[in-house]
């Protein structure tokens, strides 16, 4: 059975920080990119971050780069998420997802964590 689970949301004030992790298993971690994703309420789901099996490959979505860090330790089953001056309109629930292969900025990939509640106040 497959798992992702995430870690590290909840609410902090505009400017500042939060790492999200999400532990993977069930699955052969090192042979899956990860990614990030992000929904605000009454959004549709936004891309924000994707690296590949050893971490080799990283994209971003133009409106985080340069404040998100994507990394993951392929020792501990983990993908993170640094996120750093963060802003009201980034509230939303990040979920991260495992793909078989490379990277993608799109919403195909096979697995899904459950979702993590970030909320960023003003």
């Amino acid at each position: 059975q497959v798992q992702l689970v995430e870690a590290g949301g909840g609410l902090v004030q505009a400017g500042g920080s939060l790492r999200l992790s999400c532990a993977v298993s069930g699955l052969t971690f090192g042979s899956y990119a990860m990614g990030w994703f992000r929904q605000a309420p009454g959004k549709e789901r936004e891309f924000v971050a994707t690296i590949s099996k050893f971490g080799g490959t990283i994209y971003y979505a133009d409106s985080v780069k340069g404040r998100f860090t994507i990394s993951r330790d392929n020792a501990k089953n983990t993908v993170f998420l640094q996120m750093n001056s963060l802003k009201p309109e980034e509230t939303a629930v990040y979920y991260c997802a495992a793909r078989a292969g490379g990277t993608a900025t799109n919403g195909q990939y096979m697995y899904w964590g459950q979702g993590n509640q970030v909320t960023v106040s003003s």
